[in-house]
């Protein structure tokens, strides 16, 4: 399947300061099937390690590490030349080997010539409870998420649509029929989600409740991890919050509270679980700022935070979606309060700054109970609003409230509308959410 960054991995391979590079995204989201891929295309020649798989592989990296002596037991143990710039290294689920994790660093300073590649699905967890064997400064880091609406397009067959959403320069509303058309792949991708597996699935001629079935194997899956890499009492907790976080999203207030998961449990009780996720890449934490001034990092409250699922698809397999939703008008995008709609968004925004388009956020910002915005995203030495609606409404008073008191360079929605320019408010088609806040500097 054609992912976009695929592009990056390209200008890694090219670059004049190329550094090994680690290749981050939680479990199944494809890392192994684009390094190899790439590795096929690219290079004369692909060098396979997968640690998870034989561990046997860490005595390659016993001892002094020397990248010298490591590449050649990495020949012999494969039983093939690796040459600097003609072979990519591949270095799979590094996460269990901190050693290997190690050697990066001296292929950094002492054999740059090499190309090496690591993956690691719980890498996360690995730098947080071991933050000093990592190579600081001497790698370079690419995120990689489920597919996006776009990838998902172009998977199933409909690349002109998605080259008429990555095209657009204006807010001139699409060709109904297109919009229409886009408006219910939408509803199928909310189902879907981006899961490869899934898409792979679908785009096969799969019906809705095989791509189900796929949704549960892999939620199985993630299960199984966090009750292998976790104590029995954390197991517990981290069922726990992994529980909790569809229920909230389908609430009123979709803010991530710790007394939701358990009666009067405090954050201290369940803070570390929620992290654990997040450093897993499975949760997509979205933090609430006091003040929107640049960075926005700087003004985050670290206590109140949304946590939004990494997967559309995963998150409507947790709540239960029926296929039969998507056939009812656009109930899809309203039920449980809007949550698949605003976890779409989020999923795309974040996929969006992991490939280089802004700061890593998102933020949103609340005000007192008078108003809320869903997504504040840092764009050009600019901070942007986006209000999300999972229908067709125009009602704005968040905006403006906002607006009134700090001024943004534009005010914008996300809504099942067609693109639209409605006084002062710039109205984006949720398909095309990934355009923001990129479109908005073209008009």
């Amino acid at each position: 399947m054609k992912r976009t960054l695929y592009s990056s991995l390209q200008a890694w391979k090219h670059s004049s300061a190329r550094k090994p590079l680690i290749l981050k995204g939680a479990r199944q989201v494809g890392k192994t099937y684009l390094l190899r891929e790439f590795g096929l295309r690219e290079y004369d020649a692909t060098a396979y390690l997968n640690f998870d798989r034989d561990p046997n592989l860490a005595g390659l990296f016993l001892g002094k590490l020397d990248p010298q002596m490591i590449v050649k037991k990495i020949s012999i143990y494969l039983g093939m030349p690796v040459l600097p710039g003609r072979t990519l290294i591949i270095l799979d689920e590094i996460q269990n080997v901190p050693s290997a994790i190690g050697s990066l660093k001296y292929f950094q300073e002492e054999a740059p010539e090499f190309h090496v590649a690591a993956a690691g699905s719980l890498l996360g967890l690995a730098l947080m409870n071991k933050p000093t064997a990592f190579p600081v400064g001497k790698v370079a880091f690419l995120d990689l998420f489920p597919m996006t609406f776009g990838e998902f397009l172009e998977a199933t067959g409909r690349s002109r649509l998605r080259d008429m959403i990555d095209t657009k320069a204006d807010f001139e509303p699409l060709d109904e029929i297109f919009h229409r058309e886009l408006v219910e792949l939408l509803k199928i991708y909310e189902y879907v989600g981006g899961m490869p597996e899934a898409v792979a699935r679908y785009a096969a001629g799969g019906d809705l409740p095989e791509v189900r079935e796929v949704h549960n194997q892999i939620l199985a899956a993630h299960e199984l991890d966090f009750r292998k890499h976790s104590g029995k009492n954390e197991a517990v907790r981290l069922g726990a919050v992994w529980n909790s976080i569809p229920t909230q999203l389908a609430g009123e207030n979709k803010r991530f509270l710790y007394s939701a998961v358990e009666k009067f449990a405090r954050a201290a009780a369940f803070k570390g679980s929620l992290q654990w996720f997040i450093e897993a890449g499975l949760v997509l934490r979205c933090a609430k700022v006091k003040t929107p001034r640049l960075p926005l990092a700087g003004y985050r409250e670290e206590s109140i935070a949304k946590a939004y699922f990494f997967d559309t698809g995963l998150l409507s397999a947790r709540l239960g979606l029926s296929p039969k939703t998507i056939l009812e008008s656009d109930r899809l995008f309203v039920e449980y309060n809007g949550a698949l709609a605003e976890n779409f968004v989020a999923q795309e925004l974040t996929a969006a700054a992991g490939m280089g388009s802004g700061s890593r956020g998102p933020f949103y910002w609340a005000s007192d109970g008078q108003a809320e915005l869903d997504f504040l995203v840092e764009s050009e030495g600019g901070i942007y609003p986006l209000e999300v609606k999972a229908g067709v409404s125009r009602r704005k008073r968040s905006l403006r409230v906002y607006d009134d008191r700090y001024h943004p360079p534009a005010l914008s929605r996300a809504t099942l509308m067609n693109f639209r320019h409605d006084g002062e408010i710039w109205n984006l088609p949720l398909y095309a959410v990934s355009r923001f806040p990129a479109l908005l500097s073209l008009n």
